[in-house]
C-alpha cells in the first residue's frame, strides 16, 4: 500500500543473518560467505521461496524486486535503503512469543536499531496485533 500510494518501486529484502557480506553490486544485492568458516551445510541465502512464490499474486499491479542480504538486519537494511536512496522502510513483525522478555524483544528489534541509527522514516507493520482488551 505505501509502495502504491507514494508510486515507487517496493523492494523486498530478506536478510541472512550468519552470513557477512563479501561484495555488494550497484542495485544492492549482494555475495556473501558465513561467519562461521567451518560450517559445512551454508548456503549464500536465497529469498524465501514460499513468499518468493507468492509476491506476483500479491504485488501483481506494481514494479517490485527482492534483494537477499547479509549481516546484522538493521545495517543491512540502512544499507540497502542508502543504495536505493529508498523514501522510507517498511519492515513486518514476529509472530509474539510469550516468553521474551521486554529487554530481549527491545534488544533484538530490528524497527528500533534502524530508527535511532538512520535518518528514513521506519514503518513496523504489525503480523498478528493483540489488542489491548
Amino acid at each position: 500500500r505505501f509502495a502504491r500510494r507514494f508510486e515507487a518501486e517496493l523492494v523486498c529484502a530478506f536478510v541472512v543473518t550468519g552470513n557477512y557480506v563479501v561484495d555488494e553490486d550497484a542495485l544492492g544485492g549482494v555475495t556473501s560467505r558465513p561467519v562461521d568458516a567451518d560450517a559445512e551445510d551454508w548456503s549464500e541465502g536465497a529469498f524465501d521461496a514460499g513468499l518468493l512464490a507468492e509476491l506476483p499474486r500479491l504485488l501483481a499491479v506494481q514494479p517490485w524486486s527482492t534483494r537477499t542480504l547479509a549481516g546484522d538486519p538493521a545495517e543491512a537494511l540502512a544499507r540497502l535503503a542508502d543504495r536505493l536512496d529508498a523514501a522510507m522502510i517498511v519492515i513486518g513483525t514476529h509472530r509474539p512469543q510469550h516468553r521474551r522478555s521486554l529487554r530481549d524483544l527491545l534488544g533484538a528489534s530490528v524497527g528500533v536499531h534502524l530508527a535511532q541509527r538512520q535518518h528514513r522514516p521506519v514503518v513496523v507493520v504489525p503480523l498478528d496485533p493483540i489488542g489491548f482488551g
